[in-house]
């Protein structure tokens, strides 16, 4: 991953973290800057894992990399909803 790739990556991951968010269904009661770190770590992810199957650069907009890093986030603010929430009550 290039330096220009890696800094592409934690600012979509700001929103990947949000859209995480969304897709995961039910109340998460985990904080918002929690939310933020588990989005630039799975666009993180997502991209390196898109790199390794060659979906990483593609002409246009590279929907399976999106997909991935959705996914990523998904799981991130599942398991992290489910870890903060245990450790609050």
């Amino acid at each position: 991953m290039e330096v220009t790739g890696f800094l592409t990556a934690i600012i979509i991951g700001l929103v990947i973290g949000a859209l995480g968010r969304l897709v995961v269904p039910g109340k998460q009661n985990i904080p918002i800057w929690l939310t933020l770190v588990i989005g630039v770590v799975a666009a993180i992810l997502g991209t390196l894992v898109a790199g390794l199957f060659g979906v990483d650069d593609t002409a246009g907009i590279d929907w399976i990399e999106l997909l991935l890093q959705v996914i990523f986030a998904a799981a991130g603010v599942y398991i992290a909803a489910g870890a903060y929430g245990r450790r609050r009550h």
